[in-house]
């Protein structure tokens, strides 16, 4: 396992995040407690440290499994959760990026993680209800109570995060170091903004998702081709998506990889600041991701997997991209000036 900083911080964190969703079986799909902490072991043993889970994740149970399999061990890990989703229902304050959801989701958090502080706090999606400015001054506070090391924002429009972070860095206050979204060959509609702007911030990505819900695992296609029913889960297996996850097959059988893998360093190449979240119910599932971190997807291989996956950025972008728009903002000069 090869380590990367978090953005623009000097946390070290490994090339790859493990995802704790998965860890309790409350909502009907996860892995049991013994299955659970073989995953995590997985993981370690492969030199990863960097552990994502949050509040609602198995109404808790992640974070009460993750603080019995770190143990003593807590200043070992990058441990991240989150809060804004709800941890009662019959509370109207029990959700929400508001402060007062906010300090009592962290303290909730930290007693299940059996610590007292989080390397990374994720604020798990926009609300707004809740001003960025009460937002970040309320993150700024848990950072220098030393509640929390980092901030990081999920599932938020790019326009809202670089408010916000214009605003911490202006008023002095903590700026979210790392983005968490959506992002895999199916579901690349985070590089019109989102992508962007985080490059633009310096922010780390940590994609959820990155094999599509399992639809790049190839298992869907087969099950396609076999003539079996496609479940709910596979509504997004449109003729488009099938044809990304042939190819992420083809080039795994040329590669003699898997099809995971194929579509984890798809991401992993993409950008040095990208750091796929890998979840699993079984450990060789959790083993067969990890081996993603031995090779590299050749230029030629990597072309065709983008193109594939392509999509229209839409406007603007398309049309500020367009030849009589670029020959009209440079003249005689758009083929000779140098641009960031």
């Amino acid at each position: 396992m090869q380590y990367k900083l978090f953005g623009k911080t000097g946390l070290r964190v490994s090339e790859l995040c493990l995802g704790a969703m998965t860890f309790g079986e409350e909502w009907g799909t996860g892995a049991n407690k013994q299955e659970s902490k073989n995953i995590f072991d997985a993981f370690v043993k492969a030199g990863g440290n960097f552990i994502d889970t949050a509040n609602r994740y198995t109404e808790g149970t992640s974070e009460k499994f993750l603080a019995e399999f770190i143990g003593l061990e807590r200043d070992r890990f990058v441990l991240a959760s989150k809060y804004s989703l709800y941890d009662r229902r019959d509370d109207i304050n029990a959700a929400g990026n508001h402060r007062k959801n906010l300090i009592r989701s962290l303290e909730g958090s930290l007693k299940r993680l059996n610590t007292n502080y989080l390397d990374i706090l994720w604020v798990h999606a926009w609300d707004f209800t809740t001003s960025p400015e009460e937002v970040m001054r309320g993150l700024d506070d848990m950072v220098r109570q030393g509640k929390v090391l980092y901030v990081g924002v999920s599932d938020t429009p790019a326009w809202v995060i670089a408010q916000a972070n214009t605003l911490a860095d202006l008023r002095g206050w903590t700026s979210f170091a790392g983005l968490q979204i959506e992002y895999s060959l199916i579901q690349r509609t985070a590089e019109r903004d989102l992508i962007p702007m985080a490059k633009h911030f310096g922010m780390a990505i940590t994609p959820w998702a990155p094999l599509g819900a399992g639809m790049l695992t190839g298992k869907h296609n087969e099950k396609a081709a076999e003539g079996a029913r496609l479940t709910e889960k596979s509504v997004k297996m449109n003729e488009r998506n099938r044809n990304i996850a042939k190819k992420v097959s083809e080039i795994a059988q040329k590669l003699k990889a898997s099809p995971a893998q194929i579509a984890l360093n798809w991401l992993r190449q993409q950008h040095q600041q990208i750091i796929p979240i890998v979840g699993s119910r079984k450990v060789p599932q959790i083993q067969d991701s990890l081996g993603c971190i031995n090779f590299q997807i050749p230029a030629e291989f990597m072309k065709e997997l983008t193109e594939v996956s392509a999509i229209e950025l839409g406007f603007p972008h398309d049309f500020l991209a367009s030849p009589g728009v670029q020959d009209v903002m440079f003249a005689d000069f758009k083929d000779t000036l140098q641009k960031r």
